[in-house]
């Protein structure tokens, strides 16, 4: 397999999250090897008008600045970063947009765009203040792939020996306006489940997800004398080109994700331990998603453990790739590979080793997560052992 390999070894070195489970790692972590979804009525506004009324929501209504800042903070710290290494580090974010922005008057928008949003952030956080105005935030909008994007972009140009570091963060809290959308559009689940890649699923159901990780440069970590946590050692994106919300059947834009993935990493299917699939609960995704990876892991697709933890957390939009980065992280460093939740029987179109009855004990040396959006874009993480 050719090797496609940017001059600079990439690391993670900090890590944040919240999630339905609660704030904090541990909170997530306890969720994970639990194993029961989260999922439960939603109060945090009125629902008796939809179809369906559950979601994965933490009790109350978090803000999300405010959590936002927390995560970014705690990820910061994780990494032991000075005052100086936050002010020259960007901050790339992925989220679906300023929650007050469809409320405000028409003259006020402009202070409410995802970018005037990043840019606050960055400096309630201390981040990017030494560098040139703009050049150090980004915001990514691009749905269910916009973390993961902003986790690539950002090993891209540490790679390239462009950048030390990013903070990349995505946040989604189940709100009224996108649970309306998809409830209208039928895409929710109408038995309070998410049951990826097995017979009887019924569509996705939302879940909150906040989440930060610091992406380095091993050589600059080294030099600081900071922690790794684990490797960024490959990343893969790919667009389907075929429909606005329906995959490629065949799954041919995940499939090429996958392989530049691998590629980059110079590993081989058979190294793989762990994939964390999009696995979003509906039909035709998992089917194309199945696909993908019987085409782009060959004989390994048979074998490698594979679960949706959709089906435990929810799917949280924009910041889905950041949180299932950091679940990914869990499975890595603790061996403990978080089942696929609500199960019922095997689908022929699915022929995948499905982690099922509860975590499974394992020793991956490499572990990949997976995103897929609207408008056919594919992403593919791999993280390697530290």
């Amino acid at each position: 397999m050719a090797v496609r390999r940017g001059p600079g070894e990439v690391v993670l070195t900090g890590a944040a999250v919240l999630s339905a489970f609660g704030r904090g790692m541990t909170a997530l972590a306890d969720g994970l090897d639990a194993g029961v979804p989260a999922f439960q009525p939603v109060d945090r506004f009125d629902v008796t008008a939809r179809r369906v009324g559950v979601a994965a929501a933490m009790p109350g209504s978090p803000a999300l600045t405010d959590e936002l800042v927390r995560v970014v903070d705690e990820a910061c710290d994780e990494a032991k970063l000075s005052t100086a290494e936050r002010a020259g580090a960007p901050l790339f974010l992925a989220l679906h947009g300023d929650p007050a922005l469809a409320r405000v008057a028409e003259a006020d928008r402009r202070r409410h765009s995802a970018t005037a949003f990043t840019a606050a952030l960055a400096t309630t956080t201390g981040l990017a203040g030494d560098l040139p105005l703009g050049a150090g935030i980004r915001a990514y909008t691009s749905a269910c792939v916009a973390a993961s994007t902003a986790v690539a972009d950002a090993a891209a140009a540490i790679a390239r020996g462009e950048l030390d570091r990013v903070v990349v963060a995505g946040g989604y809290l189940v709100d009224a306006d996108q649970f309306s959308l998809f409830d209208a559009g039928r895409a929710l689940s109408t038995d309070g489940q998410v049951r990826p890649f097995s017979e009887g699923r019924r569509g996705l159901l939302l879940g909150d997800g906040i989440g930060a990780v610091v992406v380095e440069s091993a050589a600059a970590a080294r030099d600081r004398g900071g922690p790794v946590l684990a490797r960024l050692a490959g990343w893969g994106r790919a667009g389907d080109a075929y429909h606005p919300c329906q995959p490629h059947p065949a799954g041919v834009g995940l499939t090429r994700a996958v392989t530049a993935a691998l590629q980059r990493a110079g590993i081989g299917p058979e190294a793989l331990g762990y994939v964390n699939a999009h696995g979003s609960g509906t039909a035709q995704s998992d089917v194309a998603e199945a696909a993908a990876l019987r085409v782009a892991l060959g004989e390994h697709a048979a074998t490698v453990p594979v679960s949706s933890t959709k089906s435990l957390h929810g799917q949280a939009l924009e910041a889905s790739g950041v949180l299932e980065l950091i679940v990914t992280l869990h499975a890595l460093r603790t061996g403990r590979l978080p089942v696929n939740a609500g199960f019922l029987a095997a689908d022929e179109h699915c022929p995948l080793n499905l982690v099922l009855d509860g975590f499974a004990a394992a020793t991956p040396a490499y572990a990949l997560t997976l995103n897929a959006a609207f408008g056919g874009a594919n992403t593919a993480l791999l993280v390697g052992s530290a």
